[in-house]
């Protein structure tokens, strides 16, 4: 049972680090969550263990933090222009975005956005 308690301990939320590592995990196909933070940005730094929570809430949607300074042209590309900005994404389209440090609103968004997607699949 060790490997169990590894698992669980480690980031379901996936680190972008380059404008290819964006495409190959945008045009997955499957329903994406995207945190655009910033390191010096305090609510963004802030809301770090909420999104990973919610990576744990949710196993069938992929988790991606994207720091702005980074990976600039990912976050020019979808028009972020505050952190920190939550991006939920279907087959490589922006579905909703909600900019800000708000859970509760993020969690409601995220459990539309999962329903919605459950729906079209079936």
């Amino acid at each position: 049972m060790e490997g169990a308690e590894e698992q669980q301990s480690k980031s379901r939320v996936v680190k972008v680090d380059s404008a290819q590592t964006w495409d190959s995990y945008v045009n997955e196909g499957c329903p994406i969550v995207v945190h655009f933070s910033a390191s010096w940005c305090i609510p963004s730094v802030a809301m770090n263990p909420f999104f990973e929570e919610l990576a744990s809430s949710y196993q069938d949607v992929l988790f991606l933090t994207v720091d702005v300074d980074d990976v600039k042209e990912v976050a020019s590309r979808m028009e972020v222009k505050a952190m920190p900005t939550f991006l939920l994404m279907k087959n490589g389209a922006p579905v909703d975005k909600l900019v800000g440090a708000n859970p509760d609103e993020i969690r409601k968004r995220i459990d539309s956005f999962v329903q919605s997607t459950r729906e079209y699949i079936a």
